[in-house]
């Protein structure tokens, strides 16, 4: 899945040592604990060797959690779950979505209503604590600091970040964007996967099986990024750690990086 993730090129990847690329197929199970977990130690082994981990992405959730730990839900329930998984094939993920809309519709706005195992997740844990995922987060607090951390929020005019966004997904398409989609099609990764309900992926799959035409695929695929990246944005404005910054400011955003090593 290189193509609908940006992953970054062969060429970035021989000037800058990256790390967690390529640690996982489509089909297999790949959550905010286990990143955290992976990241952790990385990080760690990292830091043994006297090496500084830049941590980079959009992704909060998984970010939140590998610098301030986990919030527990509990044990899962496998009656809870085996029950969902049963409804879920004989009535279809939508059926469960909307009882998760009224169980839990902060959750449900957040989980597309093809990922089946989101939303089972969802429905198991109100099922089992009678909590919302939301009142489990607050009561949680990720109080947990593990490192000593600095966060640099890059900030960019709204206008500019949704042109860059729109002309991102044209060069995705074309590099190649449709074509991956069909080769892992072809390799047996079924639509359901949650990694094939990503953004993008999701996209050209109803292309490809003929659910959607083609400009109103890119029109989607566009709108659909631009309101993801609004929601990061959202995320990251209520994190009072990030201190932001405009692109163009390097010498400011060096500075403060030397100084917070040089404290360390």
């Amino acid at each position: 899945m290189d193509v609908g993730t940006a992953k970054p090129t062969r060429d970035e990847q021989s000037r800058v040592t990256h790390h967690m690329i390529d640690i996982v197929v489509p089909d297999e199970h790949f959550d905010t604990q286990a990143y955290a977990r992976l990241a952790r130690e990385k990080v760690m082994n990292l830091n043994s060797r006297g090496i500084t981990s830049f941590i980079v992405g959009g992704t909060g959730l998984y970010i939140k959690a590998l610098v301030h730990g986990l919030f527990e839900v509990g044990a899962s329930d496998p009656r809870i779950r085996i029950r969902l998984k049963e409804e879920a094939q004989i009535c279809g993920s939508n059926f469960l979505h909307e009882r998760l809309n009224r169980k839990d519709p902060d959750s449900a706005k957040k989980i597309h209503p093809n990922d089946a195992y989101r939303i089972i997740r969802a429905l198991e844990v109100h099922e089992s604590t009678g909590k919302t995922m939301a009142e489990l987060h607050r009561e949680h607090s990720f109080k947990d600091n593990s490192f000593d951390f600095l966060k640099i929020g890059l900030h960019i005019n709204r206008d500019i970040l949704y042109d860059r966004i729109n002309r991102r997904v044209d060069a995705m398409i074309d590099t190649g964007l449709v074509g991956e989609v069909t080769e892992l099609l072809e390799m047996g990764y079924t639509p359901h996967l949650k990694s094939m309900q990503s953004i993008g992926y999701r996209h050209m799959v109803d292309f490809i099986q003929g659910r959607c035409e083609w400009d109103e695929t890119i029109r989607t695929l566009k709108r659909d990024t631009r309101r993801y990246a609004k929601r990061q944005l959202t995320w990251f404005k209520a994190d009072p750690d990030i201190i932001w910054a405009e692109p163009g400011q390097l010498s400011e955003i060096r500075g403060r990086i030397k100084k917070f090593l040089q404290a360390k």
